[in-house]
């Protein structure tokens, strides 16, 4: 027979409860980082601009009265929907359309396009740098970008 000896303790039954704990912890610290990184992607998910490239064929700035003139050719990438296209004039969206010289809403690899923004009262000086950007409206990112010198 053998007897239960009390002055022998067992400390075995300690580690499941802290196994336990730890594996809860984990648990939702996990869920907390995959929900912040899900979340966080999920405002992000909206229109993304098109990629293409361009090559000027054309730029101008006019120090007498203040427009600015630009002719695009598109050399590559994705067709782009002219109606989503705003061109910028140092941080200044024209209000002239950017459809001109395509016989569709649709522009292609090959064609060229003039944009012009008619300074309103701008007026540039000669040599002074004049930041003209093509904005993606529904993503509101520049598509393309180039600084011209007034003349």
């Amino acid at each position: 027979m053998k007897l239960f000896n009390q002055n022998t303790a067992d400390d075995r039954a300690v580690s499941p409860v802290i196994g336990v704990i730890l594996m809860v912890a984990i648990t939702v610290i996990l869920a907390a980082v995959i929900g912040t990184f899900v979340l966080g992607l999920g405002d992000q998910l909206g229109d993304t601009a098109p990629q293409a490239s361009f090559d000027v064929d054309e730029a101008t700035a006019n120090t007498a009265d203040g427009n600015v003139s630009l002719t695009l050719t598109k050399t590559g990438g994705q067709d782009l929907d002219a109606r989503d296209l705003v061109l910028s004039v140092d941080g200044t969206r024209s209000n002239n359309s950017v459809e001109s010289g395509l016989s569709s809403n649709t522009w292609q690899t090959g064609q060229a396009v003039r944009f012009t923004d008619e300074g309103d009262a701008t007026s540039y000086n000669s040599g002074e740098r004049v930041t003209v950007r093509l904005i993606h409206d529904p993503s509101g990112n520049a598509i393309y970008s180039t600084t011209l010198t007034a003349e």
